[in-house]
């Protein structure tokens, strides 16, 4: 018996099957690509690049660091971290600036990022970023942030 898809249609099943995967890394890094290529595709903009900044310390170990992406004059900063023990030295607000320079020298406009309320809402705010949703609840007794910083191009 056929499988009602999209658009009312019907079609068979040819073998496929879901699977859950140990190793996400590669499964992510290719699903991340091709929405990259349809949107791309989309807009007829292929200006997509990841980014990633790190604080190493004197043994070499990542104490600190931040990762994103640029693509058509937007940004989304999706990780920020700083090792529990060297939080509140500024180096949160270091690695934040470095990567807004990277992205307002990308020609963006806009950062987008999330927080939970447990984690450092206030520090984005006080950094410029404005709360444009909040979602209640998300987890249970806590809020999820989604916030916003426009950026000027920065003139050198």
């Amino acid at each position: 018996m056929g499988k009602v898809i999209g658009n009312n249609k019907k079609r068979k099943q040819r073998g496929f099957r879901i699977e859950s995967l140990v190793d996400q890394a590669e499964a992510i890094r290719y699903l991340d690509d091709r929405i990259y290529e349809f949107n791309s595709s989309g807009l007829n903009i292929y200006d997509g690049e990841l980014f990633t900044k790190v604080i190493r310390d004197e043994a070499g170990d990542i104490i600190a660091g931040i990762t994103g992406w640029t693509w058509a004059m937007i940004s989304e900063i999706t990780l920020l971290w700083v090792k529990e023990e060297y939080r509140g030295n500024g180096l949160g607000e270091m690695l934040l600036k470095a990567a807004e320079e990277h992205i307002a020298k990308k020609g963006c406009t806009t950062i987008l990022l999330r927080s939970y309320s447990f984690q450092a809402p206030e520090f984005y705010e006080k950094n410029g970023y404005k709360t444009v949703h909040i979602l209640n609840d998300f987890p249970d007794s806590y809020r999820h942030h989604t916030l916003v910083k426009r950026v000027s191009m920065l003139i050198e």
